[in-house]
C-alpha cells in the first residue's frame, strides 16, 4: 500500500502501556493495503482530504469519508482507507487502546490474511 504512519505517541517512543497515537497519510490516488489489527481496537479522526474507509473480508462495505468524520474500527475488522482525491493527501489522527499494534495484511479476493 501507499500509506506512511508517523506515530507520536507509542511504548517506543513514549513508555506508554495502553495507548498508540500516529498520523497516517495517504498519498492522491492510493490506498493502503487491506489488513486488520489482531490486538487492539482503533478510532481514526480524519483531518484533511476526502476518500472511502471499505470494510468487510471481501471489502464489500463502503462509507464515504472527508474531514471531520471520526471511523471506528473493531479488533480484527479488515478495512483499508482509500484516497479518492486525485490532488489532495488524505491525512488520518489514529488511536489504538494498546502500545504495540500487530497488523496482518489481508487478500480480499480470497477472504484470508496473507502469509
Amino acid at each position: 500500500g501507499s500509506m506512511t504512519r508517523l506515530a507520536g505517541v507509542s511504548k517506543s517512543l513514549a513508555g506508554t502501556e495502553g495507548i498508540h497515537l500516529a498520523i497516517a497519510t495517504i498519498p492522491p490516488a492510493c490506498a493502503s493495503t487491506p489488513h486488520y489489527h489482531v490486538n487492539c481496537e482503533t478510532a481514526i479522526y480524519v483531518v484533511k482530504g476526502t476518500g472511502r474507509f471499505l470494510t468487510g473480508r471481501h471489502l464489500e462495505k463502503s462509507m464515504e469519508i472527508s474531514a471531520g468524520d471520526f471511523i471506528y474500527v473493531p479488533q480484527d475488522s479488515v478495512h483499508q482507507p482509500v484516497n479518492d482525491s486525485t490532488s489532495e493527501s488524505l491525512e488520518l489522527i489514529v488511536a489504538r487502546n494498546t502500545p504495540v499494534e500487530i497488523v496482518v495484511e489481508f487478500d480480499a479476493k480470497t477472504g484470508t490474511a496473507k502469509e
